[in-house]
């Protein structure tokens, strides 16, 4: 099925407090977030209606704009208030939310300091990240060219969008390559995560790890499947991964909030995992009875 280009669909989309028509809610072309990247945003899961974890969505948004050295002027409260009242109006029953916020067209140059925020919100009724058959048989990664930065080279706690110039890099060159997606290692050369997602590890003792998020997003996603493991008794190790360290390792999967939790089939044709442990297939249920208030 085709799918409707986002400038032409219908709809309402929360635009800087208001409800707008969706044809409506435009930026001028000189805007600061587009040129320098001062853009941040959250992507949510929409389940039954409800946004998951939308608190901590609207939390991370205003940590990410400070990092970014703006002020969000809309408190998280009110985010989440107008999130929820946009879902009725949306009629969303199972889809995704973007909530983000830029500088505006103030002044167009490296400074920025008193141009305006503008804040938006839009979601929309949205299929599983991954089509079913690459869920099924898991997916394809290559390793990315390009690594994630330095904590003193960029704000990388920050959900930013030049931070994820890198990432629509190596994933065309993935999928080029006959891929579903591509992982990055850091700029040590440890295991990092896919481009939009964090990667976890099934070990052959049956322990659980995750590359330590010290130069990368620490998602809520990744945060929920770590309590979800504790809560099964499963040994969760956060730590640092070289790639040769893979063959140590049964099984895979990647998790966020499009990615949902999603298996692993191999790392490039050197690390192949054959078979979906149960320790996988077990959390995937946790996290779906999770979501969905079960």
């Amino acid at each position: 099925m085709e799918q409707i280009p986002f400038d032409k669909r219908t709809g309402t989309i929360w635009y800087n407090g208001e409800f707008v028509d969706w044809q409506d809610a435009k930026v001028h072309v000189l805007n600061h977030g587009l040129h320098y990247g001062s853009c941040v945003f959250e992507g949510e899961r929409i389940y039954s209606g409800k946004i998951f974890k939308s608190l901590q969505h609207s939390q991370r948004l205003h940590q990410s704009a400070q990092m970014m050295d703006f002020i969000i002027p809309y408190s998280v409260e009110q985010l989440v208030i107008a999130k929820d009242q946009l879902v009725v109006k949306q009629n969303i029953i199972d889809g995704y939310m973007r909530a983000f916020a830029w500088r505006g067209s103030e002044k167009m140059a490296i400074s920025a300091q008193h141009n305006s925020i503008h804040v938006a919100i839009a979601c929309w009724t949205w299929p599983p990240y991954y089509s079913a058959e690459a869920r099924e048989k898991g997916l394809k990664l290559k390793f990315a060219r390009y690594r994630r930065p330095a904590p003193d080279s960029a704000p990388v706690a920050a959900k930013a969008s030049g931070l994820y110039m890198i990432c629509t890099i190596s994933k065309h060159e993935a999928e080029r390559d006959g891929y579903n997606d591509a992982l990055m290692l850091d700029y040590r050369g440890y295991l990092a995560e896919a481009t939009g997602a964090n990667l976890f590890l099934v070990a052959k003792n049956g322990d659980l790890h995750t590359p330590l998020a010290d130069c990368f997003l620490n998602g809520i996603t990744r945060q929920t499947v770590i309590e979800l493991a504790k809560k099964r008794g499963i040994n969760v190790v956060e730590k640092h991964i070289l790639p040769q360290e893979l063959s140590n390792y049964c099984d895979a999967f990647l998790t966020g909030s499009a990615a949902e939790i999603t298996r692993i089939n191999s790392i490039t044709e050197d690390y192949v995992f054959a078979k979906t442990s149960k320790l996988t297939l077990d959390l995937m249920q946790d996290y779906s009875n999770l979501v969905r208030g079960l």
